[in-house]
């Protein structure tokens, strides 16, 4: 590649990535104006909870035929389609009155926000490939790590600009603010970004968007289990618990939050540097940080039950499992892009998201369920038991550095 060339494709990629900060700012402010404008109305926390249930099923579907579409038209195609979605769904919840602002209508908006963002992720973290050098393994280690927990850090920013907004000028002012930001970067997109980002394969096929590779499948599969363990109890449990049997206002519990998830982005920006005496994350490295972070849910959940201070035990809890879980997150996105087909990344990536996704789906519906079912404790049982199962389907995959080759095609 010529130093021009790689000089555009720089240029291109701290492009897109300053359009997916936005955007990601955008989506952890909408996640808290929604969960607390809704939970102040009254809503249990399962109905809560199902205003987010399209928001991950869609992402679902986001991810499995994004990738195809990235494939086929380009990552800078997908870029623009979740921005200008992103924007849709701000805009549905803006200038809505408020008898429109009820389930089956904030549930709409929510898919189309779903779909916003993980096209918005699946095009930026495809993008990290394009730039790094083939066989560079410390080098996409390191990119994907800064990309990774800075968009983690940028959603805690997120978390802490909706509990403030919702607090300042109120729910629909809030989303009207939002409006401008992800326009600016639909805008900048639009007329700073040269090229398509990556060659367009106008022979893509969906079919190719199940991996033959089965390190892939592996990877994909422990990432339902790793994500739907945070989510059973970060997203509903948690905050509702904080609000209601601690009696923290919307501003605590919304800078709290901000404040962890922009700490465990920073602990993945630094991932390469901690893990450094370790060597090259391989699939033994995720298995091992997974059994690791088992036993964090599981001791939070036995010192609750042993009735020590509630507030004292999550805070401290949570940020051990913060960093752990941080370094696991960071270990797998290295691990997807490593695995991947160089000339299938995207396809790769968005079938990985896809589970990614159906791991979240999972864990906010049992968030909600369990919460309201048996309280905060079973959601932290829940969650030990979904990261030994990450834990064990990662004891499967390849444990040397070099990429794994894909298998023969199922018949």
């Amino acid at each position: 590649m010529s130093a021009s060339a790689r000089a555009g494709d720089l240029r291109n990629y701290a492009l897109v990535t300053a359009a997916y900060w936005a955007d990601t700012i955008t989506d952890g402010a909408i996640r808290i104006l929604v969960l607390f404008y809704f939970y102040d109305l009254g809503y249990s926390p399962l109905e809560v909870a199902t205003l987010f249930v399209f928001y991950e099923a869609f992402g679902i579907v986001t991810n499995l035929f994004g990738g195809w579409l990235a494939a086929r038209f380009g990552l800078k195609s997908t870029l623009i389609s979740g921005l200008a979605l992103q924007l849709g769904a701000l805009l549905m919840l803006a200038l809505a009155p408020d008898p429109w602002l009820v389930v089956p209508y904030v549930m709409a908006s929510q898919a189309v926000s779903g779909v916003a963002k993980d096209l918005t992720k699946m095009s930026s973290k495809s993008a990290v490939k394009l730039v790094v050098p083939e066989g560079s393994s410390d080098a996409l280690f390191k990119w994907v790590a800064i990309l990774t927990g800075s968009k983690n850090a940028l959603k805690g920013v997120g978390f802490f600009i909706g509990g403030l907004l919702l607090t300042l000028v109120g729910f629909q002012s809030a989303l009207g603010l939002l409006v401008v930001l992800v326009g600016a970067a639909l805008v900048l997109v639009l007329v700073a970004v040269h090229g398509q980002l990556g060659k367009p394969d106008a022979k893509a096929r969906f079919r190719h968007m199940f991996s033959n590779n089965r390190a892939v499948n592996l990877l994909a599969a422990a990432r339902i289990f790793l994500f739907a363990s945070r989510d059973v109890w970060f997203v509903v449990g948690l905050p509702v618990f904080l609000r209601s049997v601690l009696g923290w206002t919307f501003w605590e519990v919304g800078t709290f939050m901000a404040i962890w998830v922009i700490g465990y982005g920073i602990v993945q920006a630094f991932a390469p540097q901690l893990l450094r005496r370790t060597g090259q994350p391989t699939g033994f490295t995720a298995a091992w940080l997974a059994f690791v972070l088992a036993l964090l849910p599981a001791g939070i959940a036995i010192a609750l039950a042993l009735d020590f201070d509630p507030a004292t035990v999550l805070v401290v809890g949570l940020i051990i499992f913060g960093i752990v879980f941080a370094l696991n997150s960071a270990v797998h996105s290295f691990l997807i892009l490593h695995y991947a087909d160089g000339d299938k990344v995207a396809m790769n990536v968005g079938f990985y998201y896809m589970a990614n996704a159906g791991g979240r789906l999972a864990g906010t519906i049992l968030s909600g369920l369990l919460y309201q079912w048996q309280g905060l404790e079973a959601c932290l049982w829940a969650s030990a038991a979904m990261v030994l199962a990450a834990g064990v389907i990662s004891l499967l995959l390849p444990r040397v550095s070099s990429p794994a080759k894909p298998v023969a095609p199922l018949n």
